[in-house]
């Protein structure tokens, strides 16, 4: 597939990684929709990026909001060829923990798990249930879908619910693609590590400072990096039910 002309769903869009693969694909041609429950970002993209971008809020941890945004996007473009499934979030903290001061143990609290869950898991395959019967109702093929995992799936300490979004996202790109086959459509996954995002420029200093050191390509990642992996997943045709990880060499454990 190529860009130049592709209609794209672009989630999480209005910061980071998803407005920077919105910029790109609309400099290669492509239409965007681009989701976000942050408005006055959604509002700068399009100041950016004008006719070729079509901007609504847009909440991935409502399936309403998901099939309704799918419908906007549709007529807004005239169609759907892909959806980059970016939208998620990070809610950090040990399932059990002892207060070293008092002894006293905490639990990680079902508000915080169920957060992290309803955008990066439920909420992702909302989209990609939603978008793909659009493609489907439409007979619009061939189409990809770009998730969005992390190296974090290999399993990562503090991290149990993220973990358990993104393993189950990367699995469901496998299971997808064996579903989705016979309708044309491809389902790929682009699993990043340490990248330079509002995301991971609010985490502990003292962490972000270790994990960096860790990486054997001795920097933080860069937007472009991702862009480039999701870039080769939308139009190396061939490619289908697999994960990248792009993390400059970073092993998590």
């Amino acid at each position: 597939m190529q860009l130049e002309s592709l209609k794209v769903i672009v989630t999480g869009a209005a910061q980071g990684m998803g407005a920077h693969f919105a910029s790109r694909l609309v400099e290669a041609g492509a239409h965007v929709a681009a989701g976000d429950v942050n408005e006055a970002g959604l509002a700068a993209l399009k100041e950016k990026l004008g006719a070729s971008v079509h901007v609504r809020k847009l909440d991935v941890a409502s399936a309403a909001d998901c099939a309704s945004f799918v419908d906007f996007a549709h007529q807004a473009m005239g169609g759907i060829d892909a959806l980059v499934n970016n939208a998620g979030i990070i809610r950090d903290g040990l399932l059990v923990k002892r207060d070293r001061a008092t002894g006293a143990v905490t639990r990680l609290s079902d508000e915080v798990f169920r957060s992290v869950l309803d955008v990066n898991l439920t909420g992702a395959t909302m989209m990609v249930r939603e978008t793909v019967a659009k493609m489907v109702e439409t007979d619009r093929k061939p189409g990809v879908v770009v998730n969005m995992a992390s190296i974090s799936r290999h399993g990562n300490r503090g991290q149990s619910a993220y973990v358990s979004a993104k393993a189950s996202l990367a699995a469901n790109t496998v299971t997808w693609a064996r579903e989705f086959a016979s309708f044309g459509i491809r389902v790929t996954c682009v699993a990043p590590g340490m990248i330079e995002t509002p995301m991971t420029q609010g985490m502990n200093q003292k962490a972000r400072d270790a994990l960096v050191a860790a990486v054997p390509c001795a920097r933080i990642g860069l937007p472009e990096d991702i862009w480039l992996a999701v870039k080769f997943a939308i139009e190396c045709d061939y490619f289908n039910g697999r994960v990248v990880d792009v993390d400059g060499g970073l092993a998590m454990s």
